[in-house]
């Protein structure tokens, strides 16, 4: 039985973190999600299934997941290692929540489960632990959003993730970051993949975080396991990202794509990483990444990787970064837009949802938030 400490529906949840959520790309009306959860600083505060989809799913907060199953502690830090870093060893030590998802065997989510991880409290340190399984045959597509409320400052966040996807199941992963300036970010996340299984695994940082660093792993275990790992990163305002991901390729005719598009301005850095590892002859895979400086302060910094250790594997990089032409900007305002006006409209178009592989309504709604963040640029 879902938990719901205090409100009964979304709307009821105070308007001021409401709105917060909302403007990172939290639907406000819950009918239209199979599940919602919203962990706020140090608490669950509301859960609840849509009643088309209760036998199909599980959605908690994972300490009572933990409680109510004695074999969810089979799957508990099987593919992170707790001791990987000091933030692991935090959150494996003492972590407030976090979200427990498990989608049952055949089932079919037609509508996404929807997470919001907030903090509100002023130089709050949220220790978050998630836990995802998907059943063999099971297709899911889940939003997570991580926001940090206006009046939050100096606060940090540190997040751990395991997916475990069974045979010939699917999932679309959807994370969304929405910090503030004085942010501190470290997420930790790995899945493992069976035979036929899907995963895609899309990061959107859209809103300026003082320091983030994350490199999620996806291990193609199973024949024909697929793993897809897409990003969009927008920095500004002095903001370091340090943002990669790797695919370890050992299943016979696995294969791993990763595409990243990342705006760096006002004196941001990035470093992009990307590593794709082939162990079996048959394994394919590609990596592509697209930087795009918007002015002399910014930095941007590729690293792809590729690692064969079978004859046969096929392995492929592509990768460029650049400053938007002038010509583009001439062009544009030859149609009489603003120099203002001619640059958003590159940047939405740099930013483009299509790599993400969303289905056609989350795709509207995440380039929705994506124009929002253009238009505030």
């Amino acid at each position: 039985m879902e938990r719901s400490l205090k409100p009964s529906d979304l709307t009821e949840i105070p308007h001021q973190i409401l709105e917060e959520a909302v403007r990172a790309g939290i639907e406000k009306d819950d009918s239209k999600r199979a599940g919602t959860l919203m962990h706020v600083d140090r608490e669950t505060i509301y859960t609840k299934i849509n009643e088309k989809f209760r036998n199909q799913i599980e959605f908690m907060d994972v300490k009572d997941a933990i409680k109510k199953y004695p074999w969810v502690d089979d799957y508990r830090w099987k593919i992170v290692d707790r001791d990987k870093d000091e933030y692991t060893r935090k959150v494996a030590e003492d972590f407030s929540g976090g979200y427990f998802i498990h989608v049952k065997e055949n089932a079919d989510i037609t509508f996404p489960l929807q997470a919001c991880l907030m903090m509100a409290q002023k130089e709050i340190e949220q220790k978050i632990y998630n836990i995802i399984i998907v059943d063999e045959g099971a297709n899911v597509n889940i939003i997570s959003t991580c926001v940090q409320h206006s009046r939050a400052k100096k606060a940090s966040h540190l997040g751990i993730t395991e997916y475990f996807l069974k045979k010939d199941s699917y999932l679309n992963f959807t994370m969304v970051h929405s910090w503030s300036e004085d942010t501190f970010v470290r997420p930790r996340s790995a899945a493992v993949l069976d035979d036929g299984a899907v995963f895609i695994s899309n990061y959107l940082s859209l809103r300026p975080a003082k320091d983030v660093q994350m490199y999620p792993v996806a291990y193609c275990n199973g024949k024909s396991s697929k793993a897809s790992i897409n990003s969009i990163l927008y920095g500004h305002t002095n903001t370091k990202l340090d943002i990669g991901s790797a695919a370890i390729l050992n299943g016979p005719e696995s294969a791993a794509d990763m595409t990243s598009r990342a705006i760096s301005r006002n004196g941001s850095e990035m470093i992009l990483r990307g590593r794709i590892e082939a162990h079996d002859p048959t394994a394919r895979g590609h990596l592509e990444c697209k930087g795009l400086l918007l002015d002399e302060k910014s930095f941007i910094h590729s690293i792809p990787e590729l690692i064969a250790s079978k004859g046969g594997a096929e392995l492929s990089h592509e990768a460029s970064v650049g400053k938007i032409s002038d010509k583009e900007i001439s062009y544009l305002m030859t149609r009489r837009m603003s120099e203002e006006d001619a640059i958003s409209m590159i940047i939405r178009g740099f930013m483009d949802v299509g790599i993400l592989g969303l289905p056609s309504q989350l795709e509207k709604e995440v380039d929705r938030v994506i124009d929002l963040t253009a238009d505030a640029s």
